[in-house]
């Protein structure tokens, strides 16, 4: 026996049949909000937890150059020396007191805990040995508090500029050996200028 439209009508119109519908399109509105929501919690996450892990921060001074030009600006991993420590050659972000208005310096770091740096005839020695490094860099011309072997305490860095002739780094009292817990991060990113954009190599 066939159905009229009336018959169509009237059983779309039929109460269990309205209850369904209405069901279904709460649960509907239900899994969109609930779908919506999980999005927005995922967005805040993931902004707190760049925050967190990183900062921007942009080279004002000479003493990095050529590595580093000044207005260059980069991407800090604030989160990586809280699960290790600077290894020899990282480029670091360091203040030289706890204030967080203390300005932020650039530097590579050249002797770790523990070892001994002088700087001798324009080489630099690390626990009496010759330090080699991968880049050609000139000879040191000034060694400052680094003529005489200086011994590193535990959580202490040795930082030196790649503008080994005009820097101001470890060799001298207003930055000094640099304590671990006034690194800010290590240089993860180039984001500025446009042609050095990318993941930082050097």
């Amino acid at each position: 026996m066939g159905y009229t439209d009336m018959d169509i009508k009237n059983w779309k119109e039929h109460p269990k049949v309205q209850e369904v519908r209405q069901k279904f399109e709460n649960e509907k509105v239900r899994s969109s909000m609930k779908w919506m929501f999980e999005i927005i919690v995922t967005l805040v996450f993931a902004a707190l937890a760049a925050i967190m892990m990183f900062q921007t921060v942009t080279m004002q001074e000479s003493s990095m150059e050529p590595t580093v030009s000044v207005g260059d600006r980069f991407f800090i991993n604030k989160a990586v020396y809280k699960f290790s420590s600077p290894k020899r050659g990282d480029v670091i972000v360091f203040r030289t007191n706890a204030s967080d208005d203390a300005a932020l310096h650039i530097r590579r770091v050249i002797g770790l805990p523990g070892e001994t740096v002088q700087i001798s005839d324009g080489r630099i020695l690390i626990d009496g040995e010759t330090y080699k490094e991968g880049r050609d860099f000139p000879n040191i011309s000034n060694a400052g508090i680094a003529s005489s072997p200086v011994t590193l305490e535990s959580g202490e860095y040795f930082v030196l500029g790649d503008n080994r002739n005009n820097s101001e780094d470890s060799r001298y009292a207003d930055i000094g050996m640099v304590k671990k817990r006034y690194i800010v991060g290590k240089i993860w990113f180039t984001c500025s200028p446009w042609k050095k954009i990318g993941v930082w190599k050097g």
